[in-house]
C-alpha cells in the first residue's frame, strides 16, 4: 500500500485563513493603544468669545508644548495676573491667577 503526505504539506491559503486568538488581541490592543496615543497629543484651540471665569481667554491655542494652569479665586489672589514661564522640558506654561467675574 503507497501511502502519500501530500495532504500534511504545508499550504499558505490555509496558513492565511486561521488566525490564533492571542494574536488577534495583540492587534487589537495595539490599535486601542495607538488611538489613545493619538487622542493625548491633541491641541485645544479657543475661537471667538471664549471666557474662563468671566476672563478673555479667545483665540489662543495650547498644545503639548505650550500649556496653560489657570487658577480662578473668589478673592482677589496675592499675584493676580498670567505670566509666561519654562516648563523645565521645553515647553511653556502660561500660569494665571485670576477673580472670579460673577
Amino acid at each position: 500500500m503507497k501511502t502519500t503526505t501530500a495532504h500534511l504539506a504545508w499550504n499558505p491559503d490555509t496558513e492565511a485563513r486561521r488566525c490564533r486568538p492571542g494574536r488577534a488581541l495583540g492587534w487589537l490592543a495595539l490599535l486601542a493603544f495607538l488611538a489613545m496615543l493619538s487622542a493625548a497629543q491633541a491641541e485645544v484651540r479657543f475661537g471667538r468669545n471664549v471666557r474662563v471665569g468671566g476672563h478673555d481667554f479667545s483665540n489662543q491655542s495650547f498644545d503639548r508644548k505650550r500649556r496653560a494652569v489657570i487658577h480662578l479665586y473668589d478673592r482677589t489672589p496675592s499675584n493676580a495676573g498670567c505670566v509666561w514661564r519654562s516648563d523645565g522640558r521645553g515647553g511653556r506654561v502660561k500660569t494665571c491667577h485670576l477673580r472670579r467675574i460673577k
